[in-house]
C-alpha cells in the first residue's frame, strides 16, 4: 500500500492537538487482542469467529464488547468481571512480545516539541492503558487520557475523542485523530476532527473518508514525509 501524503487543502485550520487511539495505533496489539478473544471464547463456549468478534468490537468499550459477543444484555458487574478476565489474558499474551507501532514514540515526542498537545482516546480500560504506557516510556506523557471504562459511549460515537479535546482545551476542528480501525475513523468524523489512517490492521479502503488527510503504514512513514512540518501549528 503506497502512503498518501496529506492534502494541503485538508488542513484548513491551525492544528492544536493530536489525539491517538491506543490499540493498533500506538501499540501493535491487535494480533494479541485477537488471540485473547480466541482463548476467552473457548473458555465460555462462544462460537463466533475471531475475525467477526474483532469486526464487531474494535473501538467499543469493554461493556459494549461483552454484550456484542454474548449477544444479550449483561448486568454491569458481570460485564466488568468478563472484561477483566479477557484483558488479563491479553496482557499476559502481549507482555513478552510487546511492541509499539513503528516510530510512534519518536513521532509523539517530536509533535510535543513542535507545540502540539498530545492526548489519547481509547476504548481500552485503565489497566490496559497503564500496561501500554509503562512499556512505551513516552516522554513527555500525554496531557490527557480518556479510556473506555469512564462511562462514555464507545466508537463510532464521538464521545471519547470529544472528551479528550475538552480535557486539553482544544477545538475539535483543530484536532487530528490517529486511528487504525473503521469505527475510530468514523468517530473522528462525527467529532468534527480530521484523521490520519494508520493501516496496521486494516486496509486504506476500510479507513477512507473525506476527513482523512493521510494514510500510512506507520509513523516512520510520517517522519519520512515530514508530516509534522506540513502542519500549521496553533501557538495558543
Amino acid at each position: 500500500m503506497p502512503d498518501r501524503s496529506p492534502r494541503p487543502e485538508g488542513v484548513a485550520l491551525p492544528v492544536q492537538a493530536l489525539i491517538f487511539d491506543m490499540d493498533g495505533t500506538m501499540i501493535d496489539s491487535m494480533p494479541w487482542h485477537a488471540k485473547s478473544w480466541v482463548a476467552f471464547a473457548q473458555r465460555h463456549g462462544i462460537t463466533m469467529p475471531a475475525d467477526e468478534i474483532l469486526r464487531r468490537t474494535t473501538g467499543r468499550t469493554g461493556t459494549e464488547c461483552m454484550r456484542e459477543v454474548f449477544e444479550r444484555e449483561l448486568p454491569p458487574d458481570e460485564c466488568l468481571a468478563l472484561v477483566n478476565e479477557k484483558e488479563a489474558i491479553y496482557r499476559e499474551l502481549f507482555d513478552a512480545p510487546f511492541a509499539e507501532v513503528a516510530g510512534f514514540t519518536v513521532f509523539a515526542r517530536q509533535a510535543a516539541a513542535r507545540g502540539l498537545k498530545v492526548a489519547v482516546g481509547t476504548a481500552g480500560d485503565r489497566h490496559n492503558v497503564a500496561f501500554a504506557l509503562d512499556r512505551l516510556k513516552m516522554d513527555p506523557l500525554p496531557l490527557a487520557i480518556v479510556g473506555g471504562d469512564e462511562g462514555l459511549r464507545g466508537k463510532p460515537e464521538p464521545d471519547i475523542f470529544l472528551e479528550a479535546a475538552r480535557r486539553i482545551d482544544a477545538d475539535p476542528a483543530r484536532c487530528i485523530v490517529f486511528e487504525d480501525a473503521p469505527f475510530g475513523i468514523e468517530a473522528a468524523r462525527r467529532a468534527g476532527m480530521r484523521a490520519v489512517a494508520v493501516c496496521s490492521t486494516h486496509g486504506a479502503d476500510e479507513l477512507a473518508g473525506p476527513h482523512v488527510i493521510a494514510t500510512v503504514r506507520d509513523y516512520h512513514s510520517l517522519l519520512r514525509s515530514n508530516f509534522l512540518e506540513t502542519l500549521d501549528v496553533a501557538l495558543s
